[in-house]
């Protein structure tokens, strides 16, 4: 945000303050001041001068020799090559010795035998532009119709008096996105009186609802929408004064109606557009979301397809702006045009910085809407705008206000606590001092309820704590003593989900597995070489706007291509085996592009080498999750996922929620990576391990002080049958007797048949209260034998 010291001493007196002291007491308070800069610096002896006489060169047909009247006691010679000036003009005049915008230095010298003792300027040798002068010739002197005399120094005339400072404004303060905000900030860091100043509109009759009606459709996007109708327009450029302001503000001034709404967006922080009245069709205005591939051709010529994300300022059949964007071309403000609609709104930031970004449209507008704008302010500026039409003669301003604002805002209270304030602060400040710190940037106490009334513009003060702030800016930080922390101090550790994650590390490091770090962007390719269909959603990726190159260009949905890549490095570098793992993230995309995506981590393993396969990595997996404390409920055959192998791949579950995958890596997603060695993988989802293992309170178990039994049963079934479906079966008829099941071999031979094979398993039964007799043992063995027979699976003979 840039502020003219000038603008500023509208409202508040800084004099008797430099520049410098002005910064160094603004940051102190909390308004960081980037730099300053003294406009007239770069520009010395440069003054008004009135031409006297113009007379041709002896001795050059090209050059004229001027008298001018400069406001010293004799007039100086000017020999000059312009042709667009005559007696009577005032022109600039750089004397000898003076310095121009330019960093030209003007000396006094002879030309073809006439000494010459300075020279005229054009507008471009004074760094100004026919934006701010309007009036003045291209290509020639500037001939100046401001009101000045002779001798006036040029800098004072063009506005160029001026200091500029530039604040770096906080996203949670965008009240001080203004020459009053920051009027306000200044006042109370002075401790000078703030004069603000209350517009007065000028009707001139008729009524506001002959011309014009206004709906809202989408209040969740708009809060408030608030109208205003001048007619006999009269186009026309804007006074210097306020052209001045706006070009040391950074706004190029174009006309005066278009400079009012940039004037007051500047004055007041609330960003402002007006309408050609011609253009919208049905007299109306409304806003709504735009329909899906509605195309809207912005001011600038920017053409842009829309969405129903976008929110869009409409007439009867078509868009005529981007809601807090820009205008359109449709209905811009034009020489012709004779009424005019403005417009005042507050829309939702979040909305605003979408259509922004899609559009490729950055404007002073949308920066402001962005950060989250006070919607009691749109009712003020756009008073403040119809006041300044009939203090520029630029129109009438219709009898009437139209104002949508569905929901106003509540007063916001805060409880007032000094005692509570100097102890969090480490001060000794008296309340009534407090009080009038708040008081002075807009912080109204009600004694009778002790509470302190938050005006509308300071959305960033919700509790004790922001009070306590705003005391310490205006008390000085430089002054708050240096003491030891008093009370309750924040405690050091780690969240469950830390310790979690710290646990899952540890466990598979300690199975002698290596952990390794990968990027989280990849290359769109990784999902070919990974088999992805290419109507897998996985495949719908968040891209990275400015990527290094397209091997980094979207952020991953996966884990699997990052792990095999490593996998495959080490294998390529003769490595003969390796077991791999990382917690990794994983980014799935909303359906809106422009919101941020969902995180999940994801625990991948890669095991190679050696005798490793499937049943390693599943005893890797298995022994994880019984050290962190999470039951398989249930392992199904995967036989679909095209990365991995069709009959060695499983997914385990606990209770009704999917754990992960495992299996081996299909051969030809293997060859893709160069490699011809069998790799066994893991993808297990961190969140649902760690919501299973959560609020497992370990139990102690004392070692058993009763023997175990142990049996061997070997059964015979289909070929298709799980062997964890059999094991279900044993442990559901065995009941609580059982202690452990293990699976000591599966048996296939010509004899059983080429359908059936043969699974052998131990069983472990013990109870906590006695030793098990063989009776109690067979008994269980029976149910076994009779469950298992119940589902056409019999002991083998």
């Amino acid at each position: 945000m840039n502020l003219s010291l000038n603008w500023l001493k509208e409202f508040v007196d800084i004099s008797g303050v430099s520049a410098k002291e002005y910064s160094d007491a603004m940051t102190m308070s909390g308004s960081k001041v980037e730099g300053f800069e003294v406009l007239n610096e770069k520009i010395r002896n440069v003054a008004v001068g009135k031409i006297l006489s113009c007379e041709r060169h002896p001795d050059a047909d090209r050059l004229t020799v001027c008298k001018v009247d400069v406001g010293k006691a004799e007039p100086v010679t000017i020999v000059t090559a312009a042709t667009n000036m005559k007696a009577g003009d005032l022109v600039p005049v750089a004397l000898d010795g003076s310095l121009l915008p330019t960093g030209q230095t003007i000396k006094a010298g002879k030309l073809r035998g006439v000494l010459s003792e300075g020279m005229f300027c054009s507008i471009e040798e004074l760094k100004l532009t026919k934006h701010d002068y309007p009036y003045a010739a291209e290509d020639g002197l500037f001939i100046i119709e401001e009101p000045c005399k002779p001798g006036d120094d040029i800098a004072a005339v063009t506005g160029l008096d001026d200091t500029v400072v530039e604040f770096e404004i906080t996203p949670n303060r965008p009240d001080c996105l203004s020459v009053i905000g920051l009027a306000r900030e200044s006042a109370a860091t002075l401790k000078k009186p703030l004069k603000l100043h209350t517009p007065k509109v000028k009707e001139c009759g008729g009524k506001i609802e002959d011309y014009l009606s206004v709906g809202v459709s989408a209040p969740d996007l708009c809060k408030r929408y608030s109208a205003r109708v001048v007619k006999n327009v009269k186009i026309a450029p804007s006074p210097s004064w306020l052209r001045e302001r706006l070009r040391n503000s950074g706004v190029r001034p174009i006309n005066n109606i278009v400079d009012i709404t940039n004037y007051v967006m500047l004055e007041y922080g609330q960003p402002m557009h007006a309408f050609d009245y011609a253009c919208l069709d049905g007299n109306k205005i409304e806003v709504r979301r735009a329909a899906d591939k509605e195309v809207f051709v912005a001011l600038d010529g920017t053409e842009t397809e829309l969405s129903a994300s976008d929110l869009v300022i409409a007439d009867g059949k078509k868009a005529v702006a981007l809601a807090g964007v820009m205008g359109g071309l449709n209905s811009e403000i034009t020489e012709n045009t004779k009424t005019v609609v403005f417009e005042s709104a507050n829309f939702a930031g979040a909305s605003v910085r979408r259509t922004s970004r899609k559009a490729g449209i950055r404007t002073e507008s949308s920066g402001r809407f962005e950060k989250g704008l006070d919607p009691e302010m749109t009712e003020i500026a756009l008073e403040r705008a119809c006041e300044l039409v009939a203090e520029l003669s630029a129109g009438e301003t219709v009898n009437g206000f139209i104002d949508v604002y569905p929901a106003p805002l509540p007063v916001h209270t805060v409880p007032f606590t000094p005692d509570w304030i100097n102890a969090f602060l480490g001060t000794d400040v008296k309340a009534s001092e407090m009080l009038e710190y708040l008081e002075n940037v807009g912080i109204k106490y009600d004694k009778k309820k002790g509470l302190l009334e938050i005006p509308s513009y300071r959305a960033d003060i919700e509790s004790k704590a922001d009070i306590a702030e705003e005391v310490a800016r205006f008390y000085g930080y430089n002054v708050i003593p240096t003491t030891l922390i008093r009370g309750a101090t924040t405690e050091g550790g780690l969240s469950k989900e830390q310790q979690f994650e710290r646990d899952v590390e540890g466990w598979l490091t300690a199975m002698g597995l290596y952990e390794i770090s990968t990027y989280s962007f990849i290359s769109p390719k990784y999902y070919d070489k990974i088999a992805l269909p290419d109507d897998s959603p996985l495949r719908r990726s968040v891209k990275i706007s400015n990527p290094l190159g397209e091997d980094t260009s979207v952020m991953r949905t996966t884990a699997l291509p990052s792990i095999l890549e490593v996998a495959a490095r080490n294998i390529n570098y003769k490595n003969p085996e390796a077991a791999l793992f990382e917690n990794a993230t994983v980014y799935l995309p909303k359906e809106d592009e422009y919101e941020l995506p969902d995180e999940k981590k994801v625990i991948s393993i890669a095991v190679y080498g050696g005798d490793s396969d499937y049943y390693t990595v599943k005893g890797i997996v298995e022994e994880l999750c019984e050290k962190l404390d999470v039951k398989i409920s249930d392992v199904k055959a995967e036989t679909e996922n095209p990365s991995y192998h069709p009959y060695r791949t499983a997914r385990l579950y606990t209770g009704d929620k999917e754990i992960g995958i495992i299996g081996e890596i299909h051969p030809a997603v293997a060859a893709g990576y160069g490699v011809d060695k069998r790799i066994v993988a893991a993808e297990l989802d961190f969140d649902v391990l760690f919501e299973a293992a959560s609020g497992h309170e370990k139990q102690y178990k004392p070692l058993p002080k009763f023997p175990a039994s142990e049996r061997d049963i070997s059964v015979v079934c289909d070929e298709e049958t799980f062997v964890k479906d059999i094991e279900n079966d044993i442990v559901k008829a065995a009941k609580k007797l059982l202690e452990k099941i293990k699976v000591f071999d599966v048996y296939r031979s010509e004899s059983l048949g080429s359908d059936k094979k043969s699974v052998s398993f131990s069983l472990f039964f013990r109870a906590s209260d006695r030793t098990l007799s063989d009776e109690e043992v067979d008994g269980v063995m029976k149910r076994i034998v009779k469950a298992l027979a119940e589902k056409g699976i019999n002991l083998r003979s």
